[in-house]
């Protein structure tokens, strides 16, 4: 229940951000294409999310979070979701508001890469889960993600030739805030964007030890830093062949153009 809770603070904003998305692309007058692989991918994640819910709902009645905690571990595991879904608001509020400003190249770059690494993630659940629900349920997401992942660079590869040195730049920062972002769900938060207390991360780490003893499928931290550090080196290949700077991902041992401290309203929610 904890690891669907925490994928759920991502794949249930999918929906509203792709939805918001959708809007924007008919306000621009955007070409039909464009507004209607937005409309696809806004479908997609309703179902993703439906996923989460429903998941959530059989594992443990009342959850993510309408249940009183009883033992230490409810209690840990309770705390740290609603520590999750404050941070949700606060990105939500960032990108409601930010989405208007940016222009496709910076929002289809910033969505390419989280169905980068979610096709990457679910790619590694469905073959390392002992369920075989579970098995299929990640099987169809990671298809649906790497058809969002064409998507996205059918689009850019339109939209990249003559980038300005200023959609560049805000380009790399994006993938900064992209890795920030992605990484709760993907490894482990990095320090700078997320507001946590001291105790989250142990639990945290606890919490995803139990789900993975249990046969989810839950890749190691090794596995998981290995698996980011895969999606990342595809990235750069990509964004490079256009003259876009990747970002210093110290975190991995990744070098790159170093990034200032992100703030929540930088933050393009996806995945």
């Amino acid at each position: 229940m904890y690891w669907f809770a925490v994928l759920a603070n991502f794949d249930a904003s999918g929906p509203a951000v792709f939805a918001r998305a959708t809007i924007q692309a008919f306000e621009k007058h955007e070409e039909d294409p464009v507004r209607k692989c937005f409309f696809s991918i806004t479908r997609d994640e309703m179902n993703h999310e439906e996923c989460c819910q429903r998941t959530i709902a059989k594992l443990w009645p009342g959850g993510p979070l309408d249940w009183t905690p009883v033992t230490d571990l409810e209690k840990a595991a309770h705390n740290n979701i609603g520590w999750l879904y404050h941070n949700g608001g606060r990105y939500w509020t960032g990108y409601s508001s930010a989405v208007g400003k940016y222009s496709l190249p910076v929002l289809f770059t910033s969505f390419m890469m989280g169905e980068m690494a979610a096709s990457t993630l679910f790619r590694g659940m469905s073959s390392g889960t002992r369920h075989p629900v579970f098995s299929e349920m990640f099987q169809r997401i990671g298809r649906d993600e790497s058809r969002h992942l064409q998507i996205c660079m059918t689009i850019l590869e339109n939209e990249w030739p003559g980038l300005t040195d200023d959609v560049r730049s805000l380009i790399t920062r994006q993938l900064r805030a992209g890795f920030v972002f992605l990484s709760m769900i993907l490894w482990e938060p990095p320090e700078g964007f997320w507001e946590l207390p001291p105790y989250f991360l142990d639990n945290h780490r606890v919490l995803m030890d139990h789900a993975r003893e249990a046969g989810l499928g839950v890749l190691s931290y090794e596995e998981q830093a290995e698996n980011w550090r895969v999606a990342m080196a595809r990235i750069r290949a990509i964004v490079e062949r256009w003259g876009i700077e990747f970002p210093a991902i110290p975190e991995l041992d990744i070098e790159g153009v170093h990034v200032d401290f992100l703030d929540p309203e930088e933050i393009i929610p996806v995945f």
